[in-house]
């Protein structure tokens, strides 16, 4: 899997259309979309093996929002433990997670904040409007591994 892999599926598994800028930072080296990002080595000519191989055990993934740069995301890529394929496993695959992703444009770490402390005021003068916001009923503490991966299968075209 290259970087541009990863990244197409940390966005797909968290829910996330995708759309904006993106690097990863890997030992002070900055890779990326060389269409669209200056400055960054192809992330699509190196892959997670050669970063394990060089003895990097944890990255930065940092998703940036063009028409907002205050809104960066970032993410914390951390290669815990090298497993052999599974037979008769389709990859990428979500095996565990926690929490709800935030909405992809929600307005940052801050924003996220600000709107879970309205969803949780049910007297809060935005509490009616902010669902409809972020598309419906949103429960922050919600997860299930199974439809980040039915979304991971999906964009992957897996069976």
């Amino acid at each position: 899997m290259t970087l541009a892999d990863l990244s197409e599926a940390i966005l797909t598994a968290m829910g996330w259309i995708g759309g904006h800028l993106h690097a990863f930072d890997i030992d002070g080296r900055q890779y990326g979309d060389r269409a669209t990002t200056d400055d960054v080595a192809d992330e699509n000519r190196l892959t997670l093996n050669g970063v394990r191989k060089s003895g990097v055990r944890r990255f930065l993934y940092t998703y940036l929002y063009t028409y907002d740069f205050g809104d960066d995301w970032e993410h914390t890529v951390a290669i815990e433990q090298t497993e052999a394929p599974v037979a008769g496993r389709d990859y990428p695959a979500c095996v565990a997670g926690a929490r709800n992703c935030p909405p992809e444009d929600c307005g940052g770490v801050w924003g996220y904040a600000e709107l879970l402390e309205i969803l949780a005021d049910p007297d809060h003068p935005e509490r009616e409007e902010r669902p409809e916001w972020v598309g419906g009923d949103f429960d922050p503490e919600e997860f299930d591994a199974s439809i980040a991966d039915r979304r991971l299968a999906a964009r992957f075209n897996r069976k």
